[in-house]
């Protein structure tokens, strides 16, 4: 008998030996290390994704050194984490007779698979809920008036007076706002007041009506707790929130020391939310809870004391949704970019995957290993499958990553997919392409010729290895379109003078070459803007040639005359007479000789100034004459106008001999002439006459129209008369306008 006592005694003290052991290596010290490269590899790239928008925040990990079932298990404890009766049962506990058991008002036991999802920091490590790691001390360099404010805007706080009952019903109204005193509180506790500001949107709502703060409870009038503090669970109606009047009143039991330390009885709403700042501070924040995801799962063994069991709320989703209002408030406030710290827990024995937001339905999902590529540009990558989930990071155009989770939803489908930074994320699923199993390695391309000519048409030749990858797409594009386009089957388009790049890309990875072309425009016209010209011995005139086209390369015009006795002409144009007779200029490309134009001259006498005499309204520029009146405009008109003893002939443009009465346009010329022969020629403007028939109307609109469209160009002369605003330029759409107001009425062309 003894000798089996011995053996249960041995027995009894092997067991309290091994569970000391277990629970020494499962609680052992935490330990915090500053520094995204200080976190596990699965946690930093969310993290890097962060500091890439925020290079002011910095990030601590706290190795709680806990292992992260124990954990679970510690907190997977009816009644520990609640959530509303109203939620799908994937987030409730559905073990039979606690299924949907009411443990406060609407609130049930939370399922094992939301306390995972809630207790995973790597679920939130997004811009949206990571404020629930957050740093919770007040720091006068960030917390002001203006941020509470923003906090509290769309709530009755915002820019509120305070005012409250005291025991005797009577109304007190305070000169200060909700935000003074939250702010104030603050400073006192030591308390970020943003927290606060947050704290008392979360636990109280938008209104002042609410009962934990009205005044008005049967039994607890004139008593306020804006925090709920000490408001534990309870199946009695408003039991809650009675609770936590009562804490409000009398410290529920509380030492004098305690309650002078928290300033309880929370009389009135300074007190109450003084006080109730100071009771976070000293309790959570103070003591190592010092975010709201440690005062909601108490991991962190800094203050020494038992573990699991110093948690401010119930609600399994609190620090969830509370890191979103916070967000929100530093968003709107503009403070997001300010230096802040976050302590984020790390766990061992980690599941290489977190576990699933409880909404998410696994039953969508088929389980897969499957290498993929993104197939678009600016893709968002979020924490669930909907655009209604956080933004994690956005990736680009051939990002690879893996499918490990195919969604086969109805409607919109989303895949989850772990990117190769390690990033986990759900991805729009049309924007997910499968890489074959053979992939393209290489790609050869060649071209006949790389040099071009504007308008030529060249298709690219492509190899691809291995062979088995022929058939996988392949993607073209030029660095330059406005040289010259590829499609979709490597036919290069040449479209003006100039050099690009074509790249041959595979679509499937990065595999990729490239070829240079150049584009050159070669000259297909040489046009003169004279057609017949008059000179007098001795005397200069410049004529000009024009290329075209206008982006031509060579754009070199070479000159010469084919009686050089008569008339010499320089590279520049310039034209030199020297005696009476008559030449050929021919104006010829450098690059294409056969590309030539020609107009022809005459050399007559010298003729002296004397001899013919122009009206002051005309305007004589070399030998073009403008300035005149369109509304007067007949042979007899313009020969009134001219003084001469010589002969006076005016021809139109296609050289007839015009009567009196006929009416002069742009092209038509005076022609001087002695005993019969031509002495000189001056051409005729009138601006607005596009067709040189001395009217400007809708006809002329057309013709300037066909020009600028490059539908039918004008001669030199012409687009002389088209440019209304006489600066030397091309005819624009601008000349078009001028000449449509004049025919309206609107705007009258000054000759």
């Amino acid at each position: 008998m003894k000798k089996s006592r011995k053996y249960i005694f041995i027995g009894i003290l092997f067991i309290l030996i091994s569970i000391s052991l277990f629970l020494y290596f499962q609680v052992s010290a935490s330990e915090k290390k500053d520094g995204i490269e200080n976190f596990p590899s699965n946690y930093q790239p969310y993290l890097k994704e962060l500091a890439k928008k925020h290079p002011n925040w910095k990030f601590r990990a706290l190795y709680t050194n806990l292992d992260w079932n124990y954990v679970i298990n510690q907190e997977n404890i009816y009644g520990k984490n609640l959530v509303p009766k109203n939620y799908q049962d994937s987030w409730k506990n559905t073990t039979p007779g606690q299924y949907n058991v009411e443990i406060d008002s609407g609130w049930v036991d939370s399922s094992r698979q939301a306390v995972e999802f809630c207790m995973d920091p790597r679920n939130f490590l997004n811009e949206g809920r990571l404020f629930q790691f957050e740093a919770l001390s007040y720091e006068s360099h960030t917390n002001n008036l203006n941020g509470i404010e923003k906090i509290l805007y769309g709530t009755e706080f915002y820019n509120t007076k305070v005012s409250y009952f005291n025991a005797n019903g009577n109304t007190i109204n305070m000169n200060e706002k909700y935000s003074d005193l939250i702010l104030r509180g603050g400073q006192t506790s030591k308390v970020s007041p943003y927290h606060l500001a947050s704290r008392i949107k979360q636990e109280v709502g938008p209104f002042l009506s609410h009962s934990s703060i009205s005044g008005k409870v049967a039994g607890y009038e004139g008593y306020y707790n804006f925090y709920n503090i000490g408001a534990t669970s309870s199946a009695e109606p408003m039991g809650a929130i009675k609770k936590g009047l009562q804490y409000a009143k009398d410290g529920k039991g509380a030492s004098q020391a305690t309650k002078d330390k928290y300033l309880i009885p929370w009389n009135t709403k300074e007190k109450a939310i003084t006080g109730g700042a100071i009771f976070i501070g000293s309790s959570y924040i103070n003591v190592g809870q010092n975010t709201i995801y440690l005062q909601k799962f108490d991991v962190n063994d800094d203050r020494k004391g038992t573990l699991f069991t110093h948690q401010y709320m119930t609600n399994v989703l609190a620090p969830y949704s509370e890191a979103k209002s916070i967000y929100n408030g530093y968003q709107k406030s503009g403070l997001l970019d300010t230096a802040m710290t976050f302590v984020i827990p790390v766990y061992n024995n980690m599941p290489t995957i977190p576990t699933q937001n409880p909404n998410i339905n696994s039953n969508d999902f088929k389980q897969e290993n499957t290498k993929a590529y993104c197939s678009g540009n600016n893709v968002n990558v979020r924490t669930g499958p909907s655009t209604s989930y956080e933004i994690i990071t956005t990736i680009s155009n051939q990002t690879k990553m893996t499918i490990i989770a195919k969604g086969k939803q109805s409607g919109e489908r989303w895949d989850q997919v772990i990117l190769e930074n390690g990033i986990i994320g759900y991805i729009y699923q049309i924007y997910v392409a499968e890489l074959p199993s053979v992939q393209i390695e290489k790609i050869d391309i060649s071209l006949d010729n790389t040099t071009l000519k504007k308008g030529d048409k060249k298709q690219l030749q492509i190899t691809i290895s291995p062979q088995e990858a022929t058939s996988h797409k392949i993607i073209y594009t030029s660095r330059n379109t406005r040289v010259a386009t590829v499609d979709d089957k490597g036919n290069i388009q040449a479209i003006s003078s100039g050099k690009t790049t074509i790249t041959v890309k595979a679509e499937e990875n990065n595999v990729k070459n490239d070829i240079e072309i150049t584009v050159y425009s070669p000259v297909t016209r040489i046009k003169l803007d004279q057609s017949e010209i008059f000179m007098q011995v001795g005397d200069t005139f410049q004529i000009n040639g024009i290329i075209e086209p206008d982006d031509a390369d060579e754009k070199t015009i070479l000159y010469s005359s084919t009686n050089t006795e008569v008339a010499t002409i320089q590279e520049n144009g310039i034209i030199n007479a020297y005696k009476e007779g008559s030449t050929n200029l021919i104006a010829s490309s450098k690059e294409n000789p056969n590309i030539k134009a020609e107009c022809i001259l005459y050399v007559v006498r010298p003729m002296d100034d004397s001899e013919i005499h122009f009206d002051s309204s005309l305007t004589v520029n070399s030998l073009e004459v403008s300035g005149i009146d369109y509304n007067n405009n007949t042979v007899a008109d313009i020969k009134g106008k001219i003084t001469t003893d010589l002969e006076i002939e005016i021809v139109n443009n296609r050289n007839e001999v015009l009567k009196e009465t006929d009416i002069i346009g742009t092209g038509s010329k005076i022609r001087v002439k002695e005993n019969g022969q031509l002495i000189r020629q001056y051409k005729i403007i009138i601006y607005g006459d596009s067709n040189g028939d001395g009217l400007i109307n809708s006809v002329d609109l057309l013709v300037l129209q066909r020009h600028i469209l490059e539908i039918e160009p004008l001669e030199e002369i012409y687009r002389k008369a088209c440019n209304i605003n006489k600066n030397g330029k091309k005819p624009t759409s601008l000349d078009l306008l001028l000449i449509q107001r004049h025919i309206l009425g609107l705007q009258i062309i000054e000759q």
